[in-house]
């Protein structure tokens, strides 16, 4: 939102390219080094943007598509992918909109890169996860609280896999959380809730949780404790909010969030079951005029520099 100076350090954002005019990748390293951004998240790997890496000290998280998960089941194509900070196995693979079309290859592809990057003897440094949805877990609704988190039930065999195999190799949990989504067709939900300067919080065992942001990821956490791994770490991997495309997107609605969000990030606060520091990408860069809006017109609004 104009030149946004004075990011948190080691704070992380995600670089699409969906856009009709692209920016020399050149002149985004420079603009994310100038900003004090350490970490980058990209959906493609082609060779423009490695090369205007390539030496920027730039930790770098690169995804592999959805339609390419099945590929990932061989393992010689899995070993292509070993050259980065984290590899993310897929985008969201277990949305529910998606009717379970990669439960059964994203598991597979998971092994095959982190194996891979084993095999390489870059395991120790370079870890495999599975970028997911905040809709893979929730509280029930006769008891809407964080600790009542679980994972979906239908996506509960291909879950307890996946965290397992993340544990077993010290990879970190990806989630996708969006506060703007809570309200987004929901005129029910709290509006102040979805921000960080906001009251009437919800008391959960003697905690009180005053944003949607901290319930949410303490509800993650809920579910992952649920499957015996409470202490695994967890990126949050896209996190932001629009600028346009619905009634909530707007400017100053966006600056509102990330002022609540960002001096958050600063103090390492955490959440009240993940106090300290979590490792956070924002969502996004600049805005992608060439994104689907099929989820919504505000798709094409999230670039935090304009």
């Amino acid at each position: 939102m104009g030149n946004s100076g004075g990011f948190v350090s080691g704070l992380g954002v995600n670089w699409g390219t969906m856009a009709t005019h692209k920016l020399p990748s050149e002149t985004v390293v420079q603009m994310l080094k100038d900003n004090g951004i350490t970490k980058v998240k990209l959906f493609d790997a082609d060779s423009k943007t490695m090369d205007a890496l390539a030496g920027s000290d730039l930790e770098v998280m690169v995804a592999i598509p959805n339609d390419q998960l099945l590929a990932m089941n061989s393992y010689d194509r899995a070993k292509q992918w070993i050259f980065f900070r984290y590899v993310a196995v897929g985008n969201e693979p277990f949305l529910t909109s998606y009717n379970g079309s990669f439960i059964n290859t994203t598991f597979p592809a998971l092994q095959n890169i982190q194996n891979a990057l084993n095999d390489a003897g870059v395991g120790d440094t370079i870890k495999a996860t599975v970028p997911l949805n905040a809709d893979v877990y929730s509280s029930p609704e006769s008891n809407p609280v964080p600790s009542a988190g679980r994972f979906r039930t239908d996506i509960s065999g291909p879950m307890s896999q996946i965290v397992n195999f993340l544990a077993n190799n010290s990879a970190p949990f990806s989630v996708n959380i969006y506060p703007f989504l809570s309200l987004y067709g929901n005129d029910d939900f709290p509006f102040n809730y979805a921000f960080f300067d906001g009251g009437n919080p919800i008391v959960d065992n003697g905690i009180q949780y005053t944003n949607v942001l901290d319930a949410n990821f303490d509800t993650l956490v809920s579910a992952l404790k649920a499957l015996g791994h409470g202490d695994m770490p967890i990126i949050i991997g896209e996190v932001g909010w629009p600028t346009d495309g619905d009634k909530n997107d707007n400017m100053a609605n966006a600056q509102r969030f990330y002022n609540g969000l960002l001096p958050r990030l600063a103090a390492n606060t955490g959440t009240p079951l993940c106090p300290g520091y979590i490792e956070v990408y924002l969502f996004g860069l600049i805005d992608e005029d060439a994104k689907s809006i099929a989820p919504g017109n505000f798709e094409r609004h999230w670039g935090i520099f304009r």
